[in-house]
This record gives C-alpha cells, structure tokens and sequence, in this order.
C-alpha cells in the first residue's frame, strides 16, 4: 500500500525484526519489475498492527499502517526516485507483528508474554545487525561511515559552537560524507572520528560535553579560536586521545581532572585561557611529553606527580598564581632511568622555599626559568652538574649566597641571568671558563672584589651587566670598550670605564726640560741647502705619483662595480619575471589550516600544522611586522616573522620577491627557510633561530636576549626595499 508508506529520518539505525514475515508471489513479481524494491505481505488474522522497517545504504524508511483483515502488502523503495540505482547495496525489510485476540483475558496474557518475546528478539537482532548495516552504508563512502555516536557526538558540537564564518557549514544533519572527507576537520578511521581540527577558524560559543562520544578521537585542536566556557570532564572518557590543544580561547574554570584518565596523552596545551583553580595530579599520565598551562590564573601548588613523569620533555606552567614550595622528587635516583625533561618555565608565580637539588638528577634539562618569584635559600652547587642546560634564569627572587665556583660545570650554557637577589661575594674567575656564554647579567646584587679578567675570554658574550653592586677596581680593558657605561653603573669603587673616575695611578716621571737653544745659529752651508731642496722635490714627487695612482684605482674599481652591478640587475630582472618558487624551493599545502608552505633548500622539514601549533615568544617588532621565537613540537627552534597585512604587497608580488630572497645566499645575511601564505591572506617568513646575539649587540653593545634584531632588519630591508 504506497498510501501507508512514511518516510523517517536518516539518522535512526534501528532494525525492527520481525516474528514473522511472509513474501507474496505478487511481491517477488513486483521486486523482479521494480529496481531496489522490497514488498512484504501480512496473513489476515482477527486483530493485527504491524510495524515494518526499511534501510539501504543511504537511506531508511518506516511503516507503520493499521491492517484490516484482509492481507496487505506494504512496499519498501527510496524516497527519492531520482536516486541512482546500486546493486551492491540491495533494500532490507524485516517485518514485526503485533498480534491481540479479542476480549479474551487468557488471550490477552499470552499476548504480553508474546510482546515481552518479541523485545528480547529485538534485542538480539539488534546486536547481530548492526555491524552488517555499517558496512553496507561504508560501502558506498570509499570504505568509511560515520558511526551513530560519533554523529550525533559531532551534531552536538556544532550546536554549541557559534560560526560567524559559516566555516562548519559543510556539517550537514544527515552525516553524509562525514568521514569522505566532506566535513572540514574531521578525520576517521574505520568509521570512528581520530582528529577534530578546526583551529584559527573564528568559532566562538561553547565546547559541548557530547565531545566525550568521540570515543576514539586521538587529536582535538581548536586553539586560536574565542571558545569559552568550561573545558568539558567528558573529554576523560576519550582513553584514546594523544594530543588536547585548547590554547589561545577563553576557556574558564578548572583543568577538568578526568584528563588523569587518558593514559596515552602525550600533549596538553591549555595556555593562555582564563583557567582557574589547582593543577589536577596526572600521575597515570605516563606517556604526557607537553604541558603547556601557562598564562592563565592557576593557582595551589605543583603537584608532585609532574616531578616525577619520565616522558614529560617540556613543561610550562609559567604566569599563574602558583604558590608553595617547587617538589624536590625531579628525576630518578637509579643510575639506568632516564627523565627526558628539557624545558621547565615556572616563572611569574609566588612560589617559594628553596631551589630543588633533585633538578641534577635531569641530565636533558636545557632550559629553566625561575624568574619572578620568592625563591630563597641558596643556589645549589649540583645544580652546576647540568651539562646540558642553556639557559638559567634566576631573576628576580631572593636567593642568597654566593656564586658557586663549580659554575663552570655548565660547560654549554649561553643564558645566565641572576639579576634582583642577593647574591654576595666576589664572582668567581671560573665564570670565564662557560666559553658558549653569551648574556651574563649579575646586576642589583650584593657582590664585592673586583671584575674577574677571565671574562674578557669570553669572545660570544653580548651582553654583560654588573650594575648596582659593590664592585671595585679597574674594569678590564676589553670589557670597558665594548659595553657602555650602564653595564658598570651604580659601584662607586669600579673606575676606568666611560664616564667613570679613572683608577689612582703612581705620579708620572717627566723628563728634564730642554737646554734653551743658543742664541748664535749657525748659518747653513750651501751644499745642506741644495741637499735640502732636492730632498723636499723627491718627496713631492713622490706624493704626487701615489696620488695618481690612487685616483686611478678608484676609476677602475668604480667602473667594474658598475659593470657587475649592471649585470646582477639584469640578471634579478630576468629571475623576477617568474612568480613561482625556484627551483630548489619545495611547496606543500597548508594542511587542515589551508593556504601553501613553500621551504627553501632542502626537504621539508616541518609541516603548516607543526609551525601554527608551535609555542611562539614575541622577538621583536617593527613597522612591517612582528618577529616571533616558535618552538617546534620536537624542540627545534625557529625564527617567525608575521607581516602586517594593511602594509605587506599583493600576494603575487610577494612570492616573486620572496622567491628571489629565498636564493640569496651571504655568510652575513640571514638566509629565509620558508614562506606561508595563509588562507586569510596571512603571510610569515621562516628564518633560522640566532641564538648567540644580534646585530644591534654589536653595535652598541645593549643586546636583547629575546629579541634576535638581525632578523627584523634583514627581513625589512629585503621585503620591503
């Protein structure tokens, strides 16, 4: 009866089976005739309802008519006519009877034992069923359908998320092509949905709790979104989740401690949100290698599980509100257990007590900063047993002793900093055997003796401040020429550097004076006089040819310069009709962000996705743009310069002239690695981290560590000459 037929939505995946279903030989005929076409015939009975259920690959369709006694035939076929016809994904249809005697109370009890039967069987069938119609709707998506809770998991975060931008558009409600490739930002495997990326897309709104029915998402990342709200508990039932990163949004409340739950995750990066509350303990965390939770509004103390974490490689929980002691339980006691901590920021926190000495127990440690706090106590000598540290950062606590002499343990430093304590005593001459030492800052301490002639060794350092201490003597030559004034400033006793008082001398000896000249000279003769002249001829002579010869070396090196500067433009002006990359440039897309990563000189070495999820530090900045310090996901480091769009070139003009830069090769300029050209007209430039200094150092001797200056002028005087 095609006036029965109702046509349910797409979504449902039930399977109504039937106890019994019997096929006309009206029906076979018609199926025969009819393409994709079920039709199933009901025996008359006294009293009936039948509920019948059709589904195909794409579609599903539900009857439910009322029946008279005379057999009926209900016909399953899709919706929609124009629908190409697959025979590799045949219609099933599957009846189920309802059947009810008239007023008979015995009847009437067998017939709710036959229900309660039939929902047993319903069950069962459901359980055999099920995975046989995912397959069959797989079938026709290149081997991939979305699973039932993974839809309506992801139905539910569009839902709660805001799109000004419509980026989610292609979310559509049936979940067709959901895992083809279709929805941006997701990614399955075998139907289940392994990675939900959607970063820089402008999504504001709420992070749903449905997320959780993603029960095999290994990778969320929204940062860089306007996401607010809390972070989701449900996120601790995804057991296979590997990387959460959230940063850069407006989340608020506490770090949900579910995470403890998810074993297998490797990187958390909450940072710059509104969290606050304490750190929950994510001691089964084993397989953790990133902790980002900085700059939110954390607060409590660290808990002692993060110390003791042997995958953990890099952990930043700097400007918080974190109070109490740091834990002294860093590294193993046995000699075979290795941690892999690298990278350990705490600074811009209240904590305090003491400097851990279990931190010499991290053989891989190379950067820690803990700046800005209320340390006391003293500095550790086996802290000095790091052999891999580069950077120490102690500012700005209250640290007091003196330095120790076995400072020269940390062979590869290049960053100590210990400026704002109070430090005392005289610094020691083995500071001048760290010969990577680039930045020395002791300043605002209580230091006394003079300025060890063992730094003047230190050939890399660019910067060195001993300002506001009790410092006396000479400041050595070398030292006082090449840092200004503001390096010595504040020690009354500290002399011979500039505008300083120089340093107490013994009285010179002058020689005796000159007998006064006779008053009778003796008049020349005249074979002197003619010598004389002949003499002063020779020599102008002389000057006169070395003038000549000068001039005409000038002439002739200014007319070759010419000549190659004319032919290096004519040879820029043919390389600059091409606007694509050169040939050693290799160009990839920009991943799920979009846009294109063009590298220079060699193999790609890092994709769009590792550069936009990189932990960048603002360098410095400019009238073009803003130099940023990322850090790469396996620790190396790159220099990033963002350019300001109202002021950058067209994107045509841009790639011909950054192509063009891309090939220049000098061992004094810094040579570009990379380009990106976003989908929203971004535009940043990758240059090779200089860690040792910068050209403004150099020339006047006030060097920012965080700051590489060379490479905002080098970009700005290339791109925008």
């Amino acid at each position: 009866m095609e006036n029965n037929r109702w046509s349910g939505p797409h979504a449902a995946r039930w399977i109504v089976v039937s106890s019994r279903s019997l096929h006309s030989p009206q029906a076979k005929a018609k199926q025969r005739k009819k393409e994709k076409k079920h039709e199933l015939a009901v025996a008359s009975g006294t009293r009936r309802k039948a509920i019948a259920y059709c589904f195909s690959d794409t579609r599903h369709y539900f009857l439910s008519p009322s029946l008279d006694d005379a057999p009926t035939v209900f016909t399953c076929s899709p919706r929609d006519k124009s629908e190409p016809n697959r025979d590799s994904s045949p219609f099933v249809s599957i009846l189920f009877l309802e059947l009810g005697l008239e007023s008979s109370p015995v009847a009437m009890g067998w017939s709710k034992q036959c229900n309660n039967l039939l929902l047993l069987l319903i069950v069962f069938f459901l359980a055999c069923f099920s995975g046989s119609s995912t397959y069959t709707a797989s079938a026709s998506w290149d081997g991939v359908v979305i699973s039932e809770a993974d839809l309506q998991g992801l139905q539910a975060v569009k839902r709660a998320f805001s799109d000004p931008r419509g980026v989610l558009r292609s979310w559509n409600g049936t979940g067709l092509g959901a895992c083809s490739g279709a929805w941006i930002g997701v990614k399955c495997v075998q139907g289940k949905v392994v990675a939900l990326q959607l970063p820089w897309r402008g999504l504001a709104g709420q992070l749903s709790e449905k997320v959780g029915q993603l029960s095999a998402l290994r990778k969320l990342s929204l940062h860089d979104n306007a996401i607010d709200g809390q972070v989701p508990p449900a996120l601790g039932f995804l057991r296979e989740l590997r990387g959460l990163y959230l940063f850069n949004n407006r989340f608020s409340g506490g770090v949900p401690p579910s995470l403890a739950a998810c074993r297998l995750l490797q990187a958390l990066d909450l940072s710059n949100n509104l969290l606050t509350g304490a750190i929950p303990s994510l001691a089964n965390s084993s397989n953790l290698i990133r902790l980002n939770l900085s700059f939110n509004s954390l607060s409590g103390s660290i808990p002692t599980s993060l110390a003791r974490l042997p995958s953990l490689s890099f952990l930043h929980l700097h400007q918080n509100n974190l109070s109490g002691p740091i834990p002294d339980t860093w590294g193993s006691s046995v000699a075979n257990d290795s941690y892999q901590l690298q990278s350990l920021n705490l600074a811009q926190n209240s904590l305090s007590g003491s400097i851990p000495t279990s931190l010499s127990r991290l053989p891989m440690l190379k950067e820690l900063d803990f700046s800005n706090n209320q340390l006391n106590g003293s500095l550790p000598a086996s802290l000095c047993n790091l052999p891999s540290l580069v950077e120490l950062n102690l500012q700005g606590n209250q640290l007091e002793s003196p330095i120790p002499e076995a400072i020269d343990g940390l062979r590869n430093l290049s960053f100590l900093s210990i400026k704002r304590n109070h430090f005392y005593g005289e610094i020691p001459a083995t500071i001048g055997n760290i010969s990577g030492l680039s930045w020395l800052d002791l300043s605002d301490n209580n230091l006394t003796g003079a300025i060890p002639s063992s730094i003047e060794k230190l050939t890399n350092l660019t910067f060195f401040n001993v300002s506001n201490n009790h410092l006396s003597g000479p400041v050595p030559l070398l030292l006082s020429d090449k840092f200004n004034s503001s390096s010595f400033a504040g020690n009354i006793q500290l002399c011979d550097y500039a505008n300083s008082v120089p340093c107490l001398s013994p009285p010179p000896s002058y020689p005796p004076p000159p007998s006064s000249p006779s008053k009778h000279r003796r008049r020349l003769s005249s074979t002197a006089i003619i010598l004389l002249a002949v003499g002063v001829l020779l020599a102008l002579s002389l000057l006169l040819f070395c003038i000549l010869l000068f001039c005409l070396t000038r002439r002739k090196t200014a007319t070759s310069s010419k000549q190659s500067t004319t032919a290096t433009g004519e040879e820029a002006a043919g390389s600059g009709e091409k606007s694509r990359p050169s040939a050693g440039a290799e160009a990839e897309s920009g991943g799920d962000v979009g846009g294109k990563l063009v590298h220079f000189d060699g193999p790609l070495v890092f994709a769009a996705d590792d550069l936009l999820c990189a932990t960048a530090e603002i360098m410095g900045k400019s009238t073009y743009g803003t130099v940023y310090k990322a850090t790469l996901e396996d620790g190396s480091q790159v220099a990033v310069k963002r350019l300001r769009e109202k002021i950058a070139k067209s994107q045509k003009e841009f790639e011909t002239e950054v192509n063009v830069i891309g090939r220049i090769r000098h061992p004094n300029l810094l040579p570009l690695r990379a380009y990106y050209l976003g989908p929203k007209g971004e535009k940043l430039l990758v240059f090779d981290f200089m860690s040792k200094g910068s050209l403004a150092s150099f020339l006047h001797g006030e060097f920012l560590f965080t700051a590489t200056l060379s490479v905002v002028v080098l970009i700005d005087l290339l791109v925008h000459a």
